[in-house]
């Protein structure tokens, strides 16, 4: 080859100005933001279960289709109630290939997570897994949503069923995803969605737990304590200032209400890049499983090395490079993280998918900030990264 090519990392411009983020980061225009934000300072109402926390649970009661809905301050307090809710002990199993929060909310329960593989195809928790991993130890089974697919949650809740243990989920990838069954949010005792600015549901931070079981929500919220509950609170192990504030629900009520033409957006986006990276050896777009409708939330590639010329490491350095802040998600795994690596307590055997998609997963941009164009372009970057990429495996060494 006589020419370099023409990527930042060999000195050309980059080829966007700013850091392109992976986020969703849809928020509302700035009218919008200021009116809603007039009304709140001048009722001077600012937290304790004011009137836009109490009209955005009853919103998400009707979304969901279930009897309680409760906003928490984020989602990992979310889990955390959960479990002290759900009077768990000894262990939770649940898949290693997750955000650390979903394992930090058991330790932080005083449980202990026994991490699973995962289905080497959808991402999503391996249930045979499950089954071969049980002991007497585990009180309760927690699923994750990943990716804006699904871990067949009516599946899991027969099989929690049959081995009589409990069931709830991390649903923080899968706001307004839909499978046969309904929506998302209606199964196992209780689901826990995040609305950080990076999800589809933004509330700037925040999160919510659904539940049909009354006697659950009641107890959770007795956990999450508030001066203007109007339910009985009954005894609890612990409490959390898990509250959600008025401007964190004023946020999340904008958002609900642009929630159809995001997700569409979100679709549109993703169907672009399918078209466009087809072609490109080596890079396998990951479709969300096992689900009617998704939110699309993530946009997430398999890099298999061999075929593409260069690692997932060595293509995340060429698209810095270019301002594309790709991500690796996740990594490392739960059972090679502290305090969970290289201890039999939390993992018994090999976790060979989770181990290989963890140095092969790479998440691109996907939401506000991406359009049309941003695809196209990153689809040239990596079309021609894949190209050059014996040159420029040398150049990274």
């Amino acid at each position: 080859m006589n020419t370099r090519p023409n990527l930042a990392i060999f000195g050309a411009p980059r080829a966007f100005d700013t850091p392109l983020p992976v986020g969703q980061l849809y928020f509302p225009s700035w009218e919008r933001y200021e009116r809603a934000f007039r009304g709140i300072f001048e009722r001077q109402y600012y937290n304790n279960n004011g009137p836009l926390h109490e009209q955005l649970e009853c919103r998400l009661r009707e979304f969901f289709g279930v009897k309680h809905v409760l906003l928490v301050s984020n989602a990992t307090l979310g889990l955390m109630m959960v479990a002290d809710a759900l009077e768990l002990t000894g262990k939770v199993l649940m898949p290693a290939f997750t955000f650390i929060a979903s394992a930090q909310s058991v330790s932080r329960a005083g449980l202990a997570p026994l991490f699973c593989d995962i289905n080497r195809n959808t991402h999503q928790i391996d249930v045979d897994q499950i089954v071969r991993r049980m002991d007497e130890e585990v009180s309760a089974i927690m699923g994750v949503n990943l990716w804006g697919g699904t871990c067949q949650p009516q599946i899991l809740e027969k099989l929690a069923n049959t081995l009589g243990v409990k069931l709830y989920f991390d649903s923080a990838h899968a706001f307004g995803c839909a499978i046969e069954e309904g929506k998302i949010g209606r199964f196992g005792q209780a689901e826990v969605f995040s609305f950080h600015a990076t999800k589809i549901l933004n509330a700037s931070e925040g999160g919510c737990i659904c539940t049909n079981d009354d006697d659950l929500a009641l107890r959770l919220r007795s956990i999450r304590p508030s001066y203007r509950e109007s339910t009985p609170l009954v005894p609890v192990v612990r409490v959390a200032n898990a509250r959600m504030s008025e401007a964190q629900a004023a946020v999340a009520l904008m958002s609900l209400e642009d929630f159809p033409e995001n997700r569409a957006n979100n679709e549109k986006l993703y169907r672009l890049y399918e078209c466009r990276l087809r072609d490109i050896p080596g890079i396998r777009l990951v479709e969300p499983a096992q689900v009617l409708v998704s939110n699309y939330q993530y946009l997430i590639c398999e890099i298999d090395e061999v075929r593409f010329g260069l690692s997932r490491d060595q293509l995340l350095e060429v698209l810095k490079a270019e301002n594309v802040i790709a991500r690796r998600y996740f990594y490392p795994g739960l059972h090679r993280c502290i305090p969970y690596a290289n201890d039999s307590r939390f993992c018994t055997e090999p976790l060979i998918h989770t181990d290989e998609l963890c140095h092969s997963c790479l998440q691109l941009p996907i939401g506000a900030r991406v359009s049309a164009q941003v695809v196209e372009k990153i689809g040239d970057i990596l079309a021609l990264t894949q190209a050059n990429a014996k040159w420029i495996g040398q150049r990274i060494k």
